[in-house]
């Protein structure tokens, strides 16, 4: 079975005549765009017709955009060093600051009308449209002038951008050395971290110490991106009146800091029942102390569960079977046309992720398969983005860009059927094994997110005075795993280079890309404990929830389940079901 996706629905080739054609028509579009804007934004004449014209041609240059930047960061995800590639993304990039000064112009005019719900019902796209509208309007308290959006947008190409693009080169490039089997090799950094699940302790120890001393090379240029970017979101950030990048962040996320900081109460309250599943896994693996980094997804329970990349397909797709017929299909699908890329090979990207490409009503999912139960559970979650954006083919697409925080609730809950599944029909050792796999997983989605969250949070607070040395950072980051381990990890085997590891930490456009996860994670446990109740009664429930991701605030999207994100309870009822699993992990070890 192929295990490399197939980019043609796209396009064929960089040289075909049909991404060449939609290069030229989408740059004559920013033109026409640009032209229409700066003639008909100049006065609040028909002002409903304008609204209406701006979301077409809005939704004509996403459509186009989508299509071609997509097929370049594909390609250049699994083709580090593809040059053709990285010069089209340039280009693109350039062509989208372009637009930018028009995107600004019409914010600040609709910004400036103050009958604006009026003159949305006068237009039935308008209406249809009437969240989107009115979030480009709220944030116009946030814009600089046109000029200095237009100035600040051309050079983030040769900032925070060119930044990113430095730490993904160097860390998709990075080869470690390390001794498998007696022998010496230079391996990518994605296969030997995947050795942290090892069935040989001594294995995980190796590519830990490996992987720790390969991130030596790349630590300095690392922090310097670091550096980079994190300056630059704290200068913008402050130039356009927000009180920090958290809040930027939130209102981004359409959540507020009440949720925030309620979930986060729950997770702190909660941190002494991961700290009992780490110590008692120290305990099965023979360590009287804390439990070493490099042993934290040491396999327990002495089952061997392993797949082939056949027998992942079959699993995924027959038990979310169990949940819809829909949601099978979509996963059948993207198995067998080439949607997903599970390879492992150099020059491919670390990690898993799923881009939903729905001007095509198609998605696209990366990850590195190596046969765990763990890499099974990954392209659960990875399907469940996809079938989030297949719940969203329907919807405008002006209106299927969905918040952080709501992003992985599909995924997630995806996951859930997955394991829960493993765990329904496993016995003794393999029901230890799956249930200890997935309590790593949620205290990684949990713990480590929070020491993430930290983390990113002590960065900007000391950005703010100087740039940081590798070895700052390294201390920050040892710092944070403390704090949201506490005893349970052995301090001196931490993992100071996790701030190297993760690309979210080079994401300009998406900082405090952490916390998202916590609330998909136990966002979605109530859903799944919601749908062990209702049955076949839930699911319709469930696809119009992810429908309309893209058109409302969180808080809102919530409460169609009868959720109130602001109650601190509703995040201590999901956490409880982890401690619940914890103390059954304790029980049966």
């Amino acid at each position: 079975m192929n295990m490399r996706w197939d980019l043609s629905p796209l396009y064929k080739s960089f040289k075909s005549k049909e991404f060449e054609q939609d290069k030229n028509t989408l740059e004559s579009l920013v033109s026409e765009i640009l032209n229409w804007c700066g003639e008909e934004l100049l006065n609040s004449e028909n002002p409903e017709k304008k609204i209406a014209k701006y979301i077409s041609y809005m939704t004509e240059f996403n459509n186009l955009a989508i299509r071609l930047y997509n097929f370049c960061e594909l390609t250049l995800s699994v083709e580090a060093k593809n040059s053709v590639a990285q010069k089209e993304v340039e280009k693109l990039e350039r062509l989208f600051t372009e637009l930018n000064s028009a995107e600004v112009a019409f914010q600040k005019w609709i910004g400036a009308l103050h009958n604006l719900e009026e003159i949305i019902s006068k237009d039935e796209l308008s209406k249809e449209h009437s969240f989107f509208i009115n979030e480009i309007a709220g944030k116009n308290k946030y814009l600089l002038s046109e000029e200095e959006e237009r100035v600040i947008a051309r050079m983030k190409n040769t900032g925070s951008a060119a930044w990113s693009k430095l730490q993904n080169l160097i860390t998709s490039t990075l080869l470690v050395d390390i001794v498998v089997d007696g022998e010496e090799k230079k391996l990518p950094l994605p296969v030997v971290r995947n050795m942290a699940h090892h069935k040989d302790g001594e294995v995980r120890k190796a590519a830990y110490e490996a992987e720790l001393k390969a991130y030596k090379k790349i630590e300095e240029s690392s922090a310097a991106c670091l550096n980079g970017i994190k300056g630059e979101v704290l200068t913008l950030s402050e130039m356009r009146g927000y009180s920090s990048p958290l809040e930027e962040t939130l209102i981004n996320s359409r959540m507020d800091r009440e949720s925030l900081e309620a979930m986060l109460t729950a997770i702190k309250e909660s941190l002494p029942a991961f700290n009992r599943y780490f110590r008692k896994k120290a305990e099965l693996l023979g360590y009287e102390g804390g439990l070493p980094f490099y042993e934290m997804f040491a396999p327990v329970g002495g089952a061997e569960m392993s797949f082939t990349y056949e027998e992942a397909r079959d699993f995924i797709v027959e038990n979310f079977n169990s949940f819809s017929k829909r949601l099978s299909d979509y996963a059948a699908t993207a198995f067998e046309e080439g949607w997903i890329d599970a390879e492992t090979r150099e020059g491919k990207r670390g990690g898993a992720f799923c881009s939903n490409l729905i001007p095509i009503k198609q998605s696209r999912i990366m990850s590195n398969f190596t046969g765990s139960f763990s890499d099974v559970a990954t392209l659960a979650h990875e399907l469940g983005h996809g079938y989030h954006g297949a719940c969203l083919n329907d919807e405008r697409l002006l209106n299927t860009n969905y918040p952080m925080p709501i992003a992985e609730t599909a995924s997630i809950f995806c996951e859930t059927i997955v394991k829960n599944a493993a765990l329904k029909k496993a016995g003794g050792a393999e029901a230890l094994t799956i249930l200890e796999n997935d309590i790593s997983d949620e205290a990684q989605v949990i713990v480590d997110i929070y020491s993430r969250f930290l983390f990113e949070s002590a960065i900007f607070e000391r950005r703010k005075e100087s740039a940081l040395s590798s070895e700052e950072f390294k201390e920050l980051m040892m710092e944070a795993q403390i704090k949201a381990y506490g005893s349970a990890l052995d301090e001196e085997l931490l993992h100071p280079y996790m701030w190297v590891n993760k690309p979210h930490y080079y994401y300009a456009e998406a900082n405090f890309y952490n916390f998202p996860y916590a609330f998909g994670l136990l966002f979605a446990k109530g859903l799944y404990a919601e749908y062990l109740k209702r049955g076949e009664k839930f699911i319709g429930d469930y696809d119009k929830l992810l429908s309309v991701t893209g058109k409302m605030k969180i808080a809102d999207i919530t409460k169609l389940m009868g959720v109130d994100i602001h109650d601190v309870n509703f995040w201590r009822s999901s956490l409880k079901l982890i401690e619940e699993q914890i103390d059954r992990f304790i029980e049966l070890a």
